[in-house]
């Protein structure tokens, strides 16, 4: 039986919404320093697919044209009341990353954060993003991937099938999924957990 499915991140990330924002908080900085990248200006419209509770809307500028998509309600309802308490206008749908049902070529920036390593099928998310993100335009991503060069070990297989199914996969490389795209790296940097997560910057 797969584990990983859209019904089954809907339960636990309904279960998960009202503890969120306390587990995220030691992603804060990283999410910050990953949106700083973008150097979102005024009037560009921003994506944030698999957004969660909404916790990038604290760094994002007021003057953005921001839409935010996320596969399970209980989270897009705790996103809305964040904008609000912003006072930061969003477009909040429930929508699936991997089928998005946006327009081609719609936004400037897209951002990509802890949803890859979730989501059931990185490589289609990964381009909806593309399909959806103007010529020029940029997507960063920051999520836990295994570092360039190596393998996936016998004891970190295990604990996948226990991670994978409480919150997400531990076992994916991003140069596999980034290689079904025609997208181009053009920064990757390690962050927490002495590298095992990493923000990367993207353009179309």
């Amino acid at each position: 039986m797969k584990i990983n499915t859209n019904t089954w991140n809907k339960c636990r990330y309904t279960l998960y919404s009202p503890f969120y924002n306390l587990i995220s908080r030691v992603f804060l900085q990283s999410r910050q320093k990953a949106i700083g990248l973008l150097a979102v200006k005024p009037g560009e419209k921003v994506l944030l697919i698999g957004a969660g509770t909404g916790l990038d809307l604290d760094f994002l500028p007021p003057t953005a044209l921001i839409t935010a998509t996320d596969i399970t309600p209980a989270m897009v309802a705790r996103l809305i009341r964040r904008g609000a308490r912003l006072q930061l206008p969003v477009n909040a749908q429930v929508m699936d990353g991997q089928c998005l049902t946006l327009p081609d070529n719609a936004f400037d920036k897209i951002v990509l954060h802890l949803i890859l390593a979730v989501i059931p099928d990185p490589v289609r998310c990964l381009q909806e993003a593309e399909r959806v993100l103007k010529p020029g335009g940029q997507i960063v991503v920051f999520d836990k991937f295994l570092q360039p060069g190596h393998q996936v070990g016998f004891f970190r297989r295990v604990a996948n099938f226990l991670t994978n199914f409480l919150f997400s996969n531990i076992t994916r490389r991003f140069e596999n999924i980034v290689a079904q795209t025609n997208l181009k790296v053009s920064l990757d940097q390690p962050a927490n957990f002495g590298g095992n997560f990493r923000i990367i910057l993207l353009q179309k």
